[in-house]
This record gives C-alpha cells, structure tokens and sequence, in this order.
C-alpha cells in the first residue's frame, strides 16, 4: 500500500527543511528556535512559555536572561538557596526590588517568574498602558509572591505556587500621571480602566503558565495571580 501523497509531501517539506537549517539557507529567527537562549527583547511566541519553564533548572542561564534586561531596567539580587519556613524551601531565586517599573516592597521570586514579570512588562504591561492611556505604568502594587501554604489553604490540597515563590499577586497600578487602576474597583465596567484591565489579562496569558483573576473565582476579584506552574491556564 502506498503513503498518501499528504504524507510524502509533508516528509519532504520536513527534510527539506532540515537541509536548509543544516546549510544555512534559512534562519529560524531566535524568538521563535526553542535551541536559542531567551532574551528580554525577543519577542513573545508559542515558544516563549517552553523556555521560560527550562530556567526552572538552569540557574545560571536564567540570571544570563535577567543581565540581558537594559541597563537601569532591572534591580535584583541573586540569592542562595533557603529554606525561609519549614517544608517550603526555596531554589534558584532572586529578590526584586524594581523592574521599569517601582514596586510598593521588594520580593522574593523564582529567577524564572523574574524574567517572565520583565518580559511581561516591557512587551505587554507598558504596551497596554500606552494604547489605552497615553503613558506608562509608573508603579505596581502588588500582594506578595512567597507564602508557604496550600491552595486555598486546604489542608488536602496541593502546594500554591507561592510556596516556591513562584506566583506574584498584582493588586493595582498606578500610571505617570497619579492615576491609579485597580483590579477589585476597576475590573468591571467598558471604561479605559477596565479596557486596559482586561488587556493586562489577556498579555499575562501569553507569558504566564497561570493568570487567574476576578473572572476566575471570588478569591481572585481583587488582584491577578501570576503563575509559573501550568501552561496557558488563563481566566
């Protein structure tokens, strides 16, 4: 019996495209070839989360990805691992005291979660807040990223990510000019601040393996949970 043709074709168009990479006829761009390093300025694609997730064990490639932020964008400090509260310890982690934008404290966080938050801002956050609004977010308030505990502090439930400080909490953003936006006051409604709510939302789902909001459940309706875990877990 022989192949359908849809299948030789496609084996062709597979090998061919093998030589031309052996060659170097044709050029994956580096945001888009998963054997490349991340970069802060490349651009966001389908393979962008898939890298963010090898950093998890790669502690030097991923400050490598950090130190690529431009100069004055990122202030962080590499820590040792540590174990802060008892069945909660914490590894390869960085604290962040300010990214573009300022914070209301510094936190702890996963070195991955730290590139994934400046990804997210430089390519997602600050896009948004220009669009809707006409400037940028000058700073975050946010709700913490460590806590050792279980979901919903169950008892019979699995780990938060916040238990390894791989989960940060977003609660509001003030933008240039003192105007300030909240997830809990402005979430609702067809107005700028809900409009640029919304796209805050949608761009953490492309960075982000978990964005929950108030969409989600009532826990969530006064702040934006950013996750490591999951892939394109998005409400």
């Amino acid at each position: 019996m022989k192949p359908p043709l849809a299948f030789l074709a496609l084996s062709f168009a597979v090998i061919a495209a093998g030589i031309a990479l052996d060659k170097g006829v044709w050029t994956v761009p580096r945001a888009w070839n998963p054997f490349q390093p991340l970069h802060i300025e490349d651009s966001l694609t389908p393979v962008t989360q898939w890298k963010l997730r090898r950093l998890k064990g790669d502690r030097e490639a991923c400050r490598d990805v950090l130190d690529s932020a431009p100069d004055g964008t990122l202030n962080y400090t590499p820590l040792a691992d540590y174990t802060p509260v008892a069945g909660c310890p914490l590894k390869n982690v960085v604290r962040v005291r300010r990214a573009g934008v300022d914070f209301n404290a510094s936190f702890v966080a996963s070195c991955p979660l730290a590139v994934a938050w400046t990804l997210f801002e430089r390519q997602r956050l600050q896009p948004a807040a220009r669009e809707v609004f006409g400037e940028p977010v000058e700073s975050v308030r946010h709700l913490g990223s460590f806590a050792c505990r279980n979901i919903y502090h169950r008892d019979n439930a699995r780990r938060s990510d916040h238990a390894s400080a791989e989960a940060f909490d977003v609660a509001a953003f003030r933008m240039a000019d003192g105007r300030r936006v909240s997830v809990l006051d402005d979430w609702e409604g067809d107005d700028d601040a809900a409009n640029f709510l919304h796209r805050v939302r949608d761009g953490a789902c492309e960075v982000f393996g978990t964005t929950l909001g108030p969409d989600y459940n009532a826990a969530h309706a006064n702040h934006f949970h950013f996750g490591m875990r999951g892939i394109s877990l998005c409400h």
